[in-house]
């Protein structure tokens, strides 16, 4: 497996950047930084992905976004910032590729299309980031459910992984009982299977037809900015 984000380099600069990159298991719970956070290094999820977290009154969180494979995470880095505005919490373990912030400044320099291609990934971010915010507010906790199960299997490369209720709440911003009532009709209709704190995707063509719009209009966004 590989970050799909950086094959779309050319061969020589591709080479040239995971040169420097350092291979990095990213644990199931942690978090990579907090808001305010200097950021010291930007990731390139292989097997691993992670939440973009929403802070509120220093308490209440929602998830925004969410980086696999397709993507990085630093990407404030790329329009010259220095600090992590938002929270990043991992939300699947595993590999990552992890470059110092001086390296990477350096490389954004070096390498002719490494600039404009994590700019037109940033494009497809700050979609999505908006089209979360959308959903959150109009659309009902079980589409909303369904989408968050495709991002996640899109990103986990594997038919289940492990999420609990409680950590499914905090990720879309409902209380638990709400979960467990979205999660319940999505198993009633067999499109998962949900126990002991592990989801597995039953049916993966009928789970994307009961998903909210936001999910197709996400994969028109990598589509159109991302087409390799």
């Amino acid at each position: 497996m590989t970050n799909q984000l950086l094959e779309c380099l050319p061969t020589r600069e591709r080479e040239r950047f995971l040169a420097d990159c350092t291979r990095v298991n990213l644990v199931l719970g942690s978090v990579l930084c907090e808001p305010g956070d200097r950021i010291r290094h930007v990731y390139f999820p292989v097997a691993s992905f992670i939440s973009i977290l929403a802070t509120v009154d220093g308490h209440s969180t929602l998830e925004v976004g969410m980086i696999g494979s397709e993507g990085m995470h630093g990407h404030t880095l790329i329009l010259g910032g220095s600090v992590s505005p938002l929270r990043a919490l991992i939300q699947g373990a595993g590999e990552a590729l992890r470059m110092k912030t001086t390296t990477f400044r350096e490389h954004l320099e070096d390498l002719p299309a490494l600039r404009p291609l994590l700019q037109r990934y940033l494009i497809v971010l700050l979609n999505q980031l908006a089209q979360t915010s959308a959903c959150t507010r109009f659309h009902v906790v079980e589409k909303r459910l369904a989408r968050w199960l495709l991002m996640s299997q899109d990103r986990a490369h594997a038919d289940a992984f492990d999420v609990t209720q409680e950590f499914l709440a905090f990720m879309l911003g409902v209380r638990r009982v709400g979960v467990t009532k979205a999660a319940g009709l999505l198993q009633l209709h067999k499109l998962i299977r949900y126990k002991r704190g592990r989801i597995t995707i039953l049916n993966r063509q009928r789970l994307e037809a009961a998903a909210c719009s936001c999910y197709q209009s996400d994969l028109e966004s990598y589509r159109h900015e991302l087409p390799h």
